[in-house]
């Protein structure tokens, strides 16, 4: 019988995983709280304290351990180090420095901190929705008023 431990392969950490999924359910609990919590219900002192450090330490593994995991997982488990250069597909990416066409050197080093700025730029979008949505979940939409051919209301006073 083969068996295979998926956990053990090298495309995949346990710790980063664990911390980008911890990020997308504290986020989805923000939007849980917020479709049932009543939009007119002051906040109590605990409960400012309480959302204050949640949001902290959500931007906390999102922008401090999710990064960082990656980055660990990189140089380690997959040695994207800056001495291992990318030559690609059919040496296309070859840099002159070694003979081939290719105007600069890249090295995995560099796809790894590209990998690490997407990372921030999705996760950055992610709260700035969560955020926005928060401060806007109790505004009503007015309603469009029927307009005349030339432009104007048609709204009878009475």
């Amino acid at each position: 019988m083969l068996a295979i431990d998926i956990l053990r392969w090298p495309g995949v950490n346990q710790a980063f995983i664990f911390s980008l999924a911890l990020t997308l359910a504290m986020t989805y609990g923000v939007y849980w709280v917020g479709k049932r919590r009543l939009v007119d219900r002051k906040a109590t002192w605990g409960e400012t304290m309480f959302g204050a450090v949640y949001v902290f330490a959500l931007m906390f593994i999102a922008f401090g351990v999710v990064p960082h995991q990656f980055i660990d997982h990189a140089d380690k488990n997959l040695g994207w180090r800056k001495d291992k250069l990318i030559f690609g597909p059919f040496d296309l990416l070859k840099p002159k420095a070694f003979g081939g066409q290719f105007p600069f050197t890249l090295s995995y080093e560099a796809i790894r901190d590209t990998v690490v700025v997407l990372i921030h730029v999705v996760l950055m979008t992610l709260m700035v929705k969560m955020f926005n949505w928060w401060q806007k979940r109790g505004e009503v939409k007015p309603k469009a008023i029927a307009t005349s051919t030339y432009g104007r209301p048609l709204v009878r006073k009475g």
